[in-house]
C-alpha cells in the first residue's frame, strides 16, 4: 500500500498490520535485554506509540526502524533499573515468561531466552547486552547492529566478541530438555518428600540456591552455596506443606509453578549440565509470578489505542 495516497483510516489499519507482524520480536528483543516481562511490554508499548506518530512513508524499512527504536529504548530502560535493583532485597532473578503461549517469545531461534542465561547477561552492560541479543538471538548482520547501537562497525564486533568470551567464561554446557525435565522431576519429588540424599545426588558440589523475593520473610536473602546447604534449604517441611507442583514452560524450559490452596506461591527452576543441578532458581516476589501467569495477554490483542 502507498502510504502517501491512503486515507487516515487506511493509513493507520497498514500501521497496526505492521507493527502486530513485528511485535513478537520486538518483545524478544526487550524481555532478552530487560529480563523483565512488564519492563519488555511498556516498552513494546512506547514504541506503538512511536510507530502510531511517525512519519511512516519516510520510513525505508519498518522492521529496521522499529527494531532500532526497541533496543534503545531497552538500553535506556536497562540503565535505570541497573540503579533501581541497587536498592533490591536479597538475590534479582528474571522474571520467567510463560514460552508455552508463546514458544519464540518472538526470536528466530531460542538463544538468550534461559533464565540461568539471562542472569549471567545482566553481569553485562545494557550495549552488550543488546549487542548479544541481536546477534545471538535474532541473527542480525553486524552493520545492522552497528547502525542500529549507534557504533562503527569495528565496535559492533568488538562488543559482541567481547560479550561472547564473558558468557563462555560464566556459562556450562546445558543438558537437553528431556534431561532437563528429568532433572527438574526427581529434584521436585525428593525435595517434596524431604529426601536429601536423593537431592544431592542430583546436585554438583558447588551447587547453588538463588530465591528472589525482595524481603519477603521466610526467603533466604543470600545465595545459599553448597551441595549440602542448597539439599537440606529445598526440603523445608513448612513450604512444601499442602503445597502443590504444575509444571510449565517457562524461557524454552520446563519448570514448575508451585500452588498452595490453589494459589500460585513460587515459580522454579533449574539450570543442569553433564554434572548435575549447578543452579535452583526459586522466584517468590507476587508480581514476577503474576507477570508469569498473564504472559498469554500479550499474545491475546494486538496493540492498545
Amino acid at each position: 500500500m502507498d502510504l502517501r495516497s491512503s486515507s487516515p483510516a487506511e493509513d493507520l489499519e497498514e500501521a497496526v498490520s505492521v507493527f502486530v507482524r513485528y511485535r513478537g520480536r520486538l518483545f524478544g528483543i526487550a524481555y532478552r535485554v530487560l529480563g523483565s516481562v512488564v519492563e519488555a511490554e511498556d516498552v513494546v508499548q512506547e514504541v506503538w506509540l512511536r510507530w502510531q506518530n511517525t512519519d511512516r512513508s519516510a520510513v525505508v524499512s519498518p522492521v529496521a526502524f522499529l527494531s532500532s527504536a526497541t533496543t534503545r529504548m531497552a538500553i535506556n530502560v536497562a540503565q535505570s533499573a541497573r540503579v533501581r535493583r541497587e536498592t533490591y532485597i536479597g538475590p534479582w532473578l528474571p522474571e520467567p515468561v510463560d514460552t508455552s503461549s508463546d514458544p519464540e517469545v518472538g526470536a528466530q531461534r531460542a538463544e538468550a531466552l534461559e533464565l540461568a542465561l539471562l542472569l549471567v547477561l545482566e553481569k553485562l552492560s545494557p550495549v552488550e547486552r543488546a549487542a548479544y541479543v541481536l546477534r545471538e538471538a535474532f541473527d542480525y548482520g553486524y552493520p545492522e547492529i552497528a547502525e542500529i547501537l549507534q557504533l562503527s562497525l569495528v565496535n559492533a564486533r568488538k562488543i559482541v566478541s567481547r560479550a561472547r568470551r564473558h558468557l563462555s567464561d560464566e556459562q556450562r554446557e546445558s543438558v537437553d530438555t528431556a534431561e532437563h525435565r528429568r532433572l527438574l522431576n526427581a529434584f521436585v519429588s525428593a525435595a517434596r518428600t524431604g529426601d536429601v540424599a536423593s537431592l544431592e545426588a542430583l546436585l554438583t558440589p558447588d551447587a547453588v540456591s538463588l530465591s528472589d523475593g525482595n524481603g519477603l520473610r521466610s526467603c533466604a536473602r543470600i545465595p545459599v552455596l553448597g551441595r549440602a546447604r542448597v539439599a537440606k534449604l529445598s526440603t523445608y517441611p513448612r513450604f512444601w506443606r499442602e503445597a502443590e507442583p504444575r509444571f510449565v514452560d517457562a524461557n524454552g524450559c520446563p519448570g514448575v509453578m508451585v500452588y498452595r490452596n490453589d494459589q500460585p506461591i513460587a515459580f522454579m527452576t533449574v539450570a543442569a549440565s553433564q554434572e548435575g543441578i549447578y543452579n535452583v532458581m526459586w522466584v517468590f516476589t507476587p508480581s514476577k509470578i503474576t507477570a508469569f501467569l498473564d504472559s498469554w495477554l500479550r499474545c491475546a490483542g494486538p496493540v492498545a489505542a
